[in-house]
């Protein structure tokens, strides 16, 4: 590859963030009362009706937009946001972006921000939700296509930055296709590896791994990641860009039927796009979490939350690196 495409994975993942600044300041004058009452995350979703998750979505937004700043747990607006997005100055850029408020991304946002419950998937109305819809043969191909087409970059990437040396089988937790297990694999000659997938996502997985060229060392097993038996053979686990679908105590339940079935200085990564640990930025991360926020049931975690998780579970050696266009791998392992 000559060149870098962080710049065109950006404009895709970012593409809601806009929405959510439009929502915050004309349906919700969140500038204006802000500044007349600092308020904590959970004073804030009191006095504005709005639910915990997409509040932490949008008030990392903000603050990865240098509105907000946070000092102690009690967010501030800006001098930035007090000049330009408080109602009673002269400034006030409200009537200018209030010409994009009618916009049906800009009010699902409204919507899941009140209610909590994610919009359909591209705002299309009345369809069902991202979930319901990888039911379906036709929509899984094309988004497990869309995954892999990301994937082309990420993938080699993960697999540069990880070292399973030592161990023998990795599971890939709903891992789509078997992208990142192939590519692992074939940096790791000594590991093999199998594919949790649900129908029908799990025939698109055993047919694009057999087109890879890795029948033979990656296999697929069918199974629902929050129910299935888990093999005990494996000794690394990965869930690649699949905690972000998913809100705390799913993604804190994933984890320790995990770590449960891991054996004795097993190892678990984490791929995907993290914030920092203050959940100030980057912002690429936190304009792609409100893509997640909108369609899914989760959002981006910060390396904090994550370490915070692990540590739940018992893990040990936790460690965090980047790779690729904003995401990056955390690792852990169960203590022998």
């Amino acid at each position: 590859m000559r060149t870098d495409p962080i710049e065109l994975y950006r404009l895709r993942d970012g593409i809601y963030a806009a929405d959510l600044l439009v929502a915050g300041v004309c349906w919700l004058d969140f500038f204006t009362w802000l500044a007349e009452r600092p308020s904590d995350l959970d004073g804030i979703c009191r006095g504005l009706e709005l639910q915990q998750r997409p509040a932490d979505v949008m008030l990392t937004l903000f603050a990865a937009l240098g509105l907000v700043r946070k000092e102690r747990a009690v967010f501030c607006v800006t001098e930035l946001a007090r000049e330009h997005l408080v109602s009673s100055s002269p400034f006030y850029l409200g009537p200018y972006l209030a010409a994009l408020k009618e916009r049906a991304v800009c009010r699902d946002l409204l919507a899941v921000l009140r209610t909590g419950r994610p919009a359909s998937w591209c705002s299309v109305p009345n369809d069902a939700a991202w979930t319901r819809k990888m039911d379906d043969a036709e929509f899984a191909d094309g988004f497990t296509a869309a995954m892999d087409a990301r994937a082309a970059v990420l993938a080699p990437a993960l697999a540069r930055q990880v070292d399973c040396r030592g161990y023998r089988c990795l599971l890939d937790v709903a891992g789509g296709s078997g992208v990142y297990a192939c590519a692992i694999v074939a940096a790791h000659p000594e590991l093999t590896a199998t594919v949790l997938e649900k129908p029908p996502v799990d025939a698109l997985a055993r047919r694009r791994i057999a087109e890879r060229g890795l029948a033979d060392r990656v296999s697929v097993l069918a199974g629902d990641m929050f129910s299935a038996q888990l093999p005990a053979h494996c000794d690394v686990h990965l869930f690649s860009n699949v905690l972000h679908d998913w809100d705390v105590p799913d993604v804190k339940r994933l984890l320790a039927r995990s770590f449960a079935a891991l054996p004795p200085g097993g190892l678990l990564l984490i791929h995907d796009a993290h914030l920092d640990a203050t959940k100030s930025g980057p912002l690429p991360v936190a304009q792609y979490s409100v893509l997640l926020m909108h369609a899914t049931e989760g959002r981006c975690y910060s390396i904090a939350e994550m370490e915070d998780f692990l540590r739940e579970c018992g893990a040990v050696d936790i460690r965090h690196a980047a790779t690729a266009a904003d995401r990056s791998v955390v690792s852990a392992k169960k203590a022998a």
